[in-house]
């Protein structure tokens, strides 16, 4: 099994995908099930019947309990057993591994390490979000075939845009631009600003800008698995960089990451924006968001295979790799503590 750090929420699914059916999900290479109960709360167990191992996601719903679709061992949301077809309960009653959940941002998040520190208040949380001067739309739950920390490089990298995505989120004006990096009230921010440039294509289309304008990419990392983008343009010369926004384009492009195991991740996301706009406007604009996520699918999972072929290669470092090795040594740290030993229960 491969390292992650547990005692923090991860994204599992959308809310929107969570209903009173039964859900099997992968996460941290564990399978889990999970139903929303009749008070409409998303449970979630580990997806094995402790019987005969058949995932309990092949069984049915019996009112708020889950039967395994084998035997009939029936569990409550608890994960206690509750019965035993043709027999009396066994004396302790079998249990299987039961998951906090808790739903934020059209997210269901999931607790994977101690339950006892399962709070939901260290879930992330954008407050733009909420504003009703913003709007936020939902986009997909994208599989990619790489590990989780190496789409998180990427988003740590602002310099990558000006050569994935041409046709969406960049332009060549940012190629020689360099990036800065530092840490903000405990997670990681890498930015830079290219003034004076075209709009990028995505803003060509919904910015209406007549002229050259001055843009910003700040990429905040919130370790292990969320990234959110803060971009954006004003006209060139009215004071954005200095915190004049009253005239811009201003989207958060959030990223929460599913590490589903070594070789595959899901990235849940969606788009908060400074503007309201119509169906048909925020479909096309979703689209666009959609062709740039697909370039990055394409180079990650091309880097993921070679790295798969060649273990023993040592890539070259670049300035522009300060940030994405900053944000590696974040997870490790996290990982790191968890297994220490003041972290492991005595046996004695």
């Amino acid at each position: 099994m491969g390292k992650y750090a547990l005692n923090t929420w991860y994204p599992i699914a959308w809310s929107r995908d969570i209903t009173n059916n039964l859900v099997a999900r992968r996460i941290v290479e564990t399978d889990v099930v999970l139903y929303r109960n009749s008070r409409n709360h998303v449970v979630a167990h580990k997806d094995m019947c402790p019987h005969r191992m058949l995932p309990l996601s092949m069984g049915r719903l019996r009112g708020d309990a889950i039967e395994c679709g084998y035997h009939g061992m029936t569990f409550d949301c608890s994960g206690t057993c509750v019965r035993i077809p043709g027999q009396r309960l066994l004396n302790p009653p079998p249990k299987i591994d039961t998951y906090p959940t808790y739903e934020q941002m059209g997210l269901v998040w999931i607790w994977m390490g101690d339950p006892t520190m399962a709070d939901p208040s260290l879930i992330f949380d954008l407050p733009q979000y909420h504003d009703a001067n913003w709007s936020a739309v939902e986009g997909d739950a994208l599989e990619l075939d790489c590990h989780y920390l190496n789409l998180a490089d990427n988003l740590c990298d602002p310099s990558h845009v000006s050569f994935v995505h041409l046709s969406t989120l960049g332009t060549p004006a940012g190629e020689d631009v360099p990036v800065r990096m530092e840490m903000q009230d405990g997670h990681l921010v890498t930015w830079r600003w290219i003034n004076n440039s075209p709009a990028i294509p995505l803003f060509q289309k919904f910015g209406n800008f007549s002229g050259n304008v001055d843009r910003w990419h700040y990429y905040h990392y919130y370790a292990p698995s969320i990234a959110i983008i803060d971009f954006g343009s004003a006209p060139t010369g009215t004071g954005a960089q200095e915190g004049n926004r009253s005239d811009c384009i201003q989207i958060y492009a959030c990223h929460f990451m599913t590490p589903v195991d070594e070789n595959k991740t899901i990235d849940h996301w969606l788009h908060v924006k400074n503007f309201h706009a119509d169906e048909a406007t925020n479909r096309a604009l979703s689209a666009e968001f959609r062709k740039a996520f697909q370039e990055d699918k394409l180079i990650l999972e091309a880097i993921h295979k070679n790295e798969q072929k060649h273990v023993n290669h040592t890539p070259v470092k670049l300035a522009l790799d300060a940030s994405p090795i900053k944000m590696r040594r974040m997870v490790a740290d996290m990982i790191a503590t968890e297994t220490a030993p003041s972290m492991v229960p005595s046996t004695v």
